[in-house]
């Protein structure tokens, strides 16, 4: 019945999804284990910050800046060699993944330096006059004190995340979104387009209140 009602196949559907989760879960993860410590650093060698460092600084807030203000399409592009070297090749579902941590890691990196400053200073203070190392009072105070705000940013940076997989598509990426133009589109398939539109309201809908949830629960 929905093949008929949308002139495509279960399969190409749940290829789809699988595509689309596929990729986010892939890019979230390794996009937030090169975002936290990027973040981190922003934070803590800032002028005034813990562990001042203006060189650090000026060299890892220049990298953010800079990879932040290429548009993904163009960077799905410009890396292409280094996905190549990487997963062994240019598209697909798995070189999609290289580009998407690209794009998501320092924007990732900027909401969890935003975090991390809503700390007040006066838990920093206090942490040292109890004389914890910098490691402690990162462990034990800032990321504690910011737990609410950090979980707001991933849950930004995952619906972030979902608009790009569809741009994916030009390099064969596959997912929701590419299912959309490819199969709705340019097929002129109005209705399949329409419907897919919803469903990806729907799961931003549901991540952001997800998000909502848990930053109100740990607040």
């Amino acid at each position: 019945m929905i093949q008929e009602w949308l002139q495509i196949s279960n399969d190409k559907l749940i290829q789809s999804a699988n595509q689309t989760v596929f990729m986010i879960g892939w890019s979230l993860f390794f996009g937030v284990l090169l975002a936290v410590p990027l973040g981190l650093i922003l934070t803590l060698t800032r002028k005034g910050g813990l562990k001042e460092n203006k060189y650090l600084f000026f060299i890892v807030n220049n990298i953010v800046n800079v990879v932040r203000s290429v548009p993904f399409i163009i960077l799905l592009v410009f890396i292409a060699p280094l996905t190549k070297i990487i997963v062994g090749t240019r598209i697909g579902t798995t070189a999609a993944i290289v580009p998407l941590v690209f794009y998501i890691a320092p924007y990732l990196a900027r909401l969890i330096e935003n975090s991390l400053l809503e700390v007040k200073p006066s838990v920093l203070e206090a942490a040292q006059a109890m004389g914890a190392s910098t490691l402690q009072i990162v462990r034990y105070f800032l990321i504690p004190e910011a737990k609410a705000s950090l979980i707001l940013a991933l849950t930004t940076g995952t619906i972030g995340l979902l608009g790009a997989t569809a741009m994916a598509g030009t390099i064969g990426g596959g997912g929701v979104g590419d299912l959309a133009l490819t199969y709705g589109y340019q097929r002129f398939n109005t209705l399949l387009m329409l419907v897919t539109v919803i469903i990806l309201i729907i799961i931003v809908q549901l991540l952001q209140a997800t998000g909502n949830y848990l930053s109100s629960r740990f607040r």
